[in-house]
């Protein structure tokens, strides 16, 4: 949900700083993807959430340690990652708990092999991984387990591309005032407005017609996944600025690696399942 304007843009970047172009034609495939599985075996969708688990884990190990030096234990948080997504399914949030406290154990059992120096810094990096990453994406794997799993995560994945959708328009038209100009200088209040009304609307129509929960319950549903979008997005540009990269990674063109995709997306799957379980219980 980038805003704002600045220098002249170079060929093919709009003004907020994308490469339309790819990125369009990244969105549409990723986005296709999903879809497809949604409508076809809706169970794909777990193991599309487990290879972005991966990637996405992969991408932020690397970033700490090209930043700051710091040592994840990898192979735990990658382990430990698809154990979180795939007990999930069958398990709920008692598999997915389990997976985590296990991936835990595990890390810091890990880094004992690299003696006392950083063992704080390294350890306390691998959980807030292990958290961050596979623990957030799992509550999007549980949203499709349920009969209407399909149209649950569809709403929760129309909520984000709205969200995004909406605050990208605003904010290169609008934006004026700078929302975190120390954290995402692009960024822009004009541009929250526009991802709040674009969230409502979508909330409202979303859980009313795909769902079948009421108008007022797909508003709030509309908000929350606004704020936490928001919230992830700038949470993301905290940790690049203080590593000091400008992307996670580079697997895809236009818009960054698959981290810098995830960004919106990960808070706001804890959110779409804690509401929507509320709203329109399974």
């Amino acid at each position: 949900m980038t805003t704002g304007s600045a220098d002249l843009p170079a060929p093919n970047v709009s003004r907020a700083g994308r490469n339309l172009p790819a990125a369009i034609g990244v969105g549409v495939v990723l986005g296709g993807a999903v879809l497809l599985a949604l409508l076809t075996v809706r169970h794909v969708f777990i193991g599309i959430v487990a290879i972005a688990v991966a990637v996405a884990t992969w991408e932020l190990v690397g970033a700490l340690k090209r930043g700051a030096g710091i040592d994840v234990a990898l192979w735990p948080v990658l382990v430990g990652g698809q154990a979180m997504v795939w007990l999930s399914w069958p398990f709920g949030r008692d598999g997915l708990l389990t997976g985590f406290v296990v991936t835990i154990l595990a890390c810091l059992l890990w880094r004992l092999r690299g003696g006392v120096e950083g063992y704080l810094r390294d350890a306390s990096a691998s959980v807030f991984t292990a958290a961050y990453v596979p623990l957030f994406a799992a509550f999007a794997a549980m949203l499709v387990v349920p009969a209407d799993g399909a149209a649950r995560v569809l709403c929760f994945m129309i909520l984000v591309v709205s969200s995004d959708t909406g605050g990208y328009i605003a904010g290169v038209l609008f934006g004026k005032h700078p929302m975190a100009p120390v954290i995402s200088p692009k960024k822009s209040w004009e541009g929250f407005c526009g991802s709040v009304v674009a969230g409502v609307v979508a909330g409202a129509l979303t859980v009313h017609f795909m769902l079948g929960g009421e108008i007022w319950q797909g508003v709030l549903f509309g908000v929350a996944i606004v704020a936490t979008a928001t919230l992830g997005d700038l949470v993301e540009s905290v940790i690049k600025r203080d590593l000091g990269v400008k992307d996670m990674g580079t697997l895809l063109p236009g818009h960054g690696g698959l981290m810098d995709r995830m960004d919106s997306l990960l808070p706001s799957a804890v959110v779409s399942w804690l509401l929507l379980r509320l709203f329109v219980p399974a």
